[in-house]
């Protein structure tokens, strides 16, 4: 893949995708492992130009901190803003139940009894009592109209909901579930790319916005402007939209795409 040029070009497309982000193909960018060794040592061979280095930002808990805002549960949104570590332990478990997981499949995740499985779930909906509230309502609304809609006013259509089969109708109120939080996430990175994108031009960057993976944006930067680049970064990632809970974003440096994560 590596052209004439020395560097490698991969291909965004913007409608393949259900939930809305974009993906990456010839080659895929997108789907290197971090957390596998092999992953993190082909990472180790992307560099920037010479004298230049690569400055990365992902946001942090996207999809948790929109399901606060999105369900307005309060003891969700407090948690948040006392900065409390939401995920290290049990809840980060448990955040499939967000995605319609039964006690079984949660039993299998945890390798625990289906009935300590079903207790888990309904202790996490007692601790956050509106988060149940939101995802009855947005599949109730789902059935009614037949798609579900982002924050930002996206549609995606369910045609499962209506199905004949009932395995394909659980499938459906997963996705209706899903989908607003998903396809949030996925306006969000979209509307940081294109202000981080605009605001390095207009303010005469040398450094460009050369990368999305999912909830990343990575920038190749000029050695100068490293830290004008890293406010600039987090300040737009931020302000991608107003929540009742902050958007975190966690930052790094480095001479390859490895030590930038």
């Amino acid at each position: 893949f590596i052209d004439a040029t020395g560097k490698i070009h991969t291909t965004f497309h913007q409608t393949i995708t259900a939930t809305g982000r974009l993906s990456s193909t010839d080659p895929n960018l997108q789907n290197i492992p971090i957390r596998m060794e092999l992953g993190k040592m082909i990472r180790k061979v992307f560099h920037p130009m010479p004298g230049d280095l690569f400055v990365d930002s992902d946001y942090s808990q996207i999809e948790l901190r929109l399901l606060a805002h999105m369900s307005g549960d309060e003891q969700l949104i407090e948690a948040f803003r006392e900065n409390q570590d939401i995920h290290r332990s049990t809840a980060s478990k448990v955040f499939g139940i967000v995605y319609g997981i039964s006690a079984y499949g949660l039993s299998q995740d945890l390798n625990i009894g289906t009935k300590e499985a079903q207790g888990f779930i309904d202790s996490y909906f007692e601790t956050y009592p509106k988060i149940k509230e939101f995802l009855d309502n947005t599949v109730a609304q789902a059935k009614e109209k037949g798609y579900t809609r982002t924050l930002f006013g996206r549609i995606r259509p369910i045609p499962e909901l209506s199905s004949g089969n009932f395995m394909t109708r659980q499938f459906g109120e997963r996705v209706a579930m899903n989908a607003p939080i998903q396809g949030t996430a996925a306006d969000i990175i979209k509307i940081a790319m294109i202000r981080v994108h605009d605001r390095l031009i207009r303010e005469h960057f040398r450094s460009r916005l050369i990368l999305q993976v999912h909830d990343e944006l990575l920038i190749e930067t000029a050695e100068e402007e490293k830290e004008k680049v890293i406010a600039l970064l987090e300040e737009e990632m931020q302000k991608a939209a107003d929540l009742k809970v902050e958007l975190a974003v966690g930052t790094a440096c480095g001479q390859d795409w490895y030590e930038a994560h």
